[in-house]
This record gives C-alpha cells, structure tokens and sequence, in this order.
C-alpha cells in the first residue's frame, strides 16, 4: 500500500501536469463510467493529498477524490513536467509510470530496476524504462500512439492535450461536493504536510495518550495520524525504541510527542526522495548505497530473523491487525 510520501508526490504530479487544463475523461473499463462523463470537458483547478488520499478539484466546485489502497496506481504518460523540488522517475514507482520524453540523466538503479535518488512513489518493477528531466518537450517517440493505448483494466483516464494519467485497481474512486470532501478529511487524522505543525502535534498527542489500544496499531490508524503505512510504522516505532505493544496512553506524552516530529521528519525526507529512507546518521557512501537498495534503508522493516543492526538480536515479525509487524524484541523491550 502507497505511504503518504508517495501521494503527496502523486498530487505534485497533477499540480504541474494537469491542474489549470481542460481535461478529457472517459473510464474505459467501465465502473466509473458516470463519474467521468460528469468530469469530461472540465478544467482541474487544485489538487490536495492528505494521507493516503488526493482531492483532484474541477470547475464548479467538484472533487474527485481517489484512495489507491493496496494495489492502486497512476500511470503518467506523454510530456511530464517534473516539480523542480522533486526528482525525476525512472519507470513505474508503485503508484506511478511515466512514459515520456528521454533526456539522459546520472542514475542509480537498485535491484528492482529503480532510480533510487530519482523516483517518485513507492518502488515497483517498471513496466516501460524512462528517463526524465525537470521539463521535458514533446511526447517521445514520435512513432508512438497518442494518446497512448490502454493497457489493462483502467478505472478512469485524464487526459490533457499533452499529459495522460490511468487510474488502476484503487479502493475509493468517487465525485464529492465540497462539504463531501471536508466531511472525509476531517475523519482523517493529521498529516504534517497538510495541518499546522504544532496543532497536529497537539491533536496526535491528545488521542494517543487517552487510548488503550497499542500504540503499533494506532500509528496505522488514520483516523489517528494520516499516511503512516506498514513501513513507517515499523521504523518509527524503532527510532522511538518503543515496544509497538505498549497502549497509547501508557506511552510519556514526550514520546508521543517526539514520534509525530520524527514522522514529519522522515515524511518529508520521502517527498523530496521518493524513498522511505528511514536511517539517519550515514555516511556519504552508506547513504548512497542504501538508497540504491532497500534492504539497506530501514532499521528493522522486512528484516524478519536478521540480526538487529544495533544489538544483534534477531528481528521477530507478528501478524498485526491483518498487517505484518517487524521489532526488535531487545531494543523495543
């Protein structure tokens, strides 16, 4: 499932490439048929990620809002301008595939066939290799079709007059007036990228220290705190050296305090990498690595019977609410 640095990535995408256009909508698969004939011919004006959800908002106040869940995807094609604060992608990076104009550009590849230090998105083997810069001209191969084919089961198609963005496979796929849009966000928990630091501080740490449940699967809730995903929770709950048992409100309120300015830390170190990178003190040459495979990146994330990095015990994983659950039994105690 895409964390929240991956949509915040995702709705910076559509910042660029398709709010302020006029927009041709169909759904060729067919279930969001009426909602994207109420779209079509509309101008997208803004576009908002909170968590794990993007707001995409069109002429006369409508919103199109889109939860990708577990298997969700966006697939970019044709000419993509690339947010100056972000780095460019290379093939599809779990929720997006950019098909577009090649510029030649330094990379680094890790064993999933990603550009590690140039991505966007959580990591997914690419279907189409591309390189791109932060603008690019035209639409590529001049040989190529345009608008591109659709290739399997697409939800709904945004094309502009030189951009293409599939939606595929996602949990939540709906129009919404904007009361509709403002009654789903606030359900959402805060997200650091989104709500005022310090009153997102204030909010996270009033409703985990009054709650039983343990802290490991409030960190997933997110009603509770938006984007954090099965990663991050893992990580965050290391770096806190916190038990993922422990219930909320036996949790210090410093701590509380200190994991959502840790999560605001490393979500923002996602947007600007496309990466989890959840370990900090590197140096240059570990970093680099590390950002060059996963399985140098985290603590104790898919590190299930490896020694810990710190003390040497061995990494134990749980079933969690239906979720895999990695800690260090030693460090966390």
């Amino acid at each position: 499932m895409p964390e929240g640095h991956s949509v915040h990535r995702i709705a910076r995408q559509f910042e660029r490439n398709v709010v302020g256009r006029e927009v041709h909508a169909s759904s060729p698969q067919g279930r969001f048929a009426e909602g994207a004939a109420v779209l079509d011919g509309r101008t997208a004006t803004d576009v908002r990620a909170v968590g794990k959800q993007m707001f995409l908002e069109f002429d006369d106040e409508l919103w199109l809002r889109v939860h990708l869940g577990m298997y969700g995807a966006w697939d970019f094609a044709g000419e993509i301008l690339v947010d100056p604060t972000i780095a460019s992608a290379n093939g599809r990076m779990g929720q997006t595939n950019q098909r577009g104009t090649l510029v030649d550009e330094p990379s680094i590849m890790d064993d999933a066939g990603e550009n590690s230090l140039r991505s966007i998105g959580a990591p997914r083997r690419a279907r189409v290799h591309v390189r791109m810069s932060e603008q690019t001209t035209g639409l590529g191969d001049e040989s190529e079709q345009w608008p591109p084919p659709v290739v399997g089961q697409v939800r709904l198609r945004l094309l502009t007059d030189v951009t293409c963005a599939d939606l595929r496979g996602p949990t939540a796929c709906e129009l919404q007036t904007p009361e509709e849009m403002l009654a789903t966000v606030r359900k959402l928990g805060p997200d650091p990228l989104v709500d005022d630091p310090q009153e997102g501080e204030e909010r996270f740490t009033a409703v985990v220290r009054r709650k039983p449940t343990a802290i490991g699967l409030l960190l997933m809730d997110q009603n509770v705190v938006s984007g954090i995903g099965n990663v991050y929770r893992a990580e965050l709950l290391y770096r806190a050296r916190l038990n993922p048992h422990t219930p909320g409100r036996d949790v210090p309120e410093e701590l509380v305090r200190e994991i959502w300015r840790d999560w605001s830390r490393l979500l923002r170190i996602g947007v600007e990498t496309g990466q989890m990178m959840t370990m900090d003190g590197l140096s240059p040459d570990d970093y680099r690595k590390a950002m060059a495979s996963r399985d140098d990146r985290h603590w104790v994330y898919h590190r299930a019977g490896l020694p810990c990095r710190l003390c040497g015990t061995s990494i134990v994983v749980e079933e969690a609410a239906g979720r895999k659950l990695y800690w260090c039994p030693q460090c966390q105690a």
